[in-house]
């Protein structure tokens, strides 16, 4: 990039100086056409020139060169976003934060990921592959609200029928109110680390704090499938829930403690089906040793009904404990990690669980609950690509014959 440029662009950057100095450049004579934008640039200290008292207009830039002089410009209090959002890259190896900048120069952002995956499971002895598209819209609404909406496509693979479906999955708003954090809209409910819920939801979260953070929560759960004693699915939902949720980040030691009750679940959209009850309550907690190695646990309790009588038959407490190693990071190449979790949770201490093992839920309206264990470690490839490959062996906790190993991987691709 030549000097000349970089005046044309001064020009339009409205620094502007007191005074200015006695030519500060031998080879800039008063006549030249840039003269007045050289002199206040420098009476600025946008641009020093180099150390012999010449400007070099005519000598090509790099844009490490481009950045510094920008970098001053907006310490000057110039309106440079465009140009700092050009120049991002090497503004942040300069330290130069350029968040707000990026924000106004670009209100709306959109991103994406694209995974392939491919399972295999020993209990029905089905191999399925599906190719996933998402893309997200982030929009600032204001310094303290933005929204995020997900638009997702899923390709089924495996008969080559041509199988899709597209929705639109997700549309909520973040913000502020006071001293509260508030996430309201369709959005991924996450509660107890994934072990009691981790899917869609239309609903509200607001939560105070940061080390020591409490959260409350309301909505209604998506909508979901349950299998008849004659194997045949039903359309249903999740029910209604709300609870709340209190953790603590202590360094090394994170903690977890919560409850969450929902109502009126599996209940079919067509009035065939019944409606329950489920009142869960968690404690967990977490240690990362050394920044590599972490452990975690967590302990449930489960509270069933259907019109106001306990549930009986199915397991109503259950327990986790999981094992990593580092992690794969989608912006760093050549990273990755490992890792192991066991599961012994009885029916009534899961709605939607985070594992991609076999958890035996929506049978005859109730969960039968599962225990087992998985095994799995990731690796990027490259900056932007990311593979999983892992096994899970699980079993129904109401019938030991009804056994399940999974194999499972997938590539992500995220841009």
């Amino acid at each position: 990039m030549k000097k000349s440029l970089v005046l044309a662009m001064a020009m339009a950057l409205g620094v502007t100086a007191s005074a200015y100095a006695a030519n500060p450049f031998s080879d800039v004579p008063a006549g030249h056409w840039a003269y007045d934008s050289i002199n206040k640039l420098a009476a600025a200290g946008v641009i020093e020139g180099y150390g012999d008292s010449t400007f070099g207009g005519d000598k090509l830039m790099t844009r490490y060169e481009m950045a510094q002089i920008v970098a001053k410009a907006m310490a000057k209090g110039a309106n440079v976003d465009k140009l700092a959002a050009e120049f991002a890259d090497e503004l942040d190896n300069l330290g130069v934060r350029v968040a707000n900048l990026e924000k106004k120069a670009d209100n709306v952002k959109v991103t994406g990921e694209m995974r392939y995956r491919y399972t295999d499971s020993s209990n029905d002895g089905n191999k399925y592959n599906d190719l996933r598209s998402r893309l997200w819209v982030n929009g600032q609404i204001n310094d303290d609200w933005s929204y995020t909406g997900m638009l997702e496509n899923t390709q089924d693979l495996t008969d080559n029928a041509g199988n899709e479906d597209t929705s639109f999955q997700r549309a909520y708003v973040e913000g502020k109110l006071g001293g509260l954090n508030v996430t309201a809209g369709r959005y991924n409910a996450f509660f107890a680390n994934g072990n009691v819920y981790d899917t869609r939801a239309d609903g509200v979260e607001v939560s105070y704090g940061s080390k020591i953070q409490l959260k409350g929560f309301a909505g209604k759960g998506t909508d979901a499938t349950w299998t008849d004693a004659k194997n045949e699915d039903h359309d249903t939902s999740f029910g209604n829930y709300a609870g709340a949720e209190l953790t603590g980040d202590f360094n090394k030691l994170g903690l977890t403690a919560g409850y969450v009750n929902f109502k009126d679940m599996y209940k079919d959209k067509d009035a065939v089906g019944e409606g329950l009850d489920n009142a869960i309550w968690y404690v967990g907690g977490s240690y990362d040793f050394d920044g590599n190695v972490a452990v975690s646990g967590m302990y449930l309790k489960g509270d069933m009904s259907k019109d106001d009588k306990d549930v009986t038959g199915i397991g109503s407490d259950g327990w986790t404990a999981g094992l990593t190693y580092k992690g794969a990071e989608a912006t760093e190449a050549g990273s990755w990690g490992l890792f192991a979790n066991y599961y012994d949770q009885g029916g009534m201490t899961y709605v939607a669980h985070t594992t991609d093992a076999t958890v035996f839920d929506g049978v005859a309206n109730k969960n039968e609950g599962f225990k087992g264990w998985g095994v799995g470690t990731n690796y990027a490839f490259a900056k932007g690509i990311v593979g999983t490959v892992a096994y899970y062996d699980t079993v129904s906790k109401l019938n030991d014959e009804d056994h399940d190993n999974i194999v499972w991987a997938d590539l992500t691709f995220t841009f």
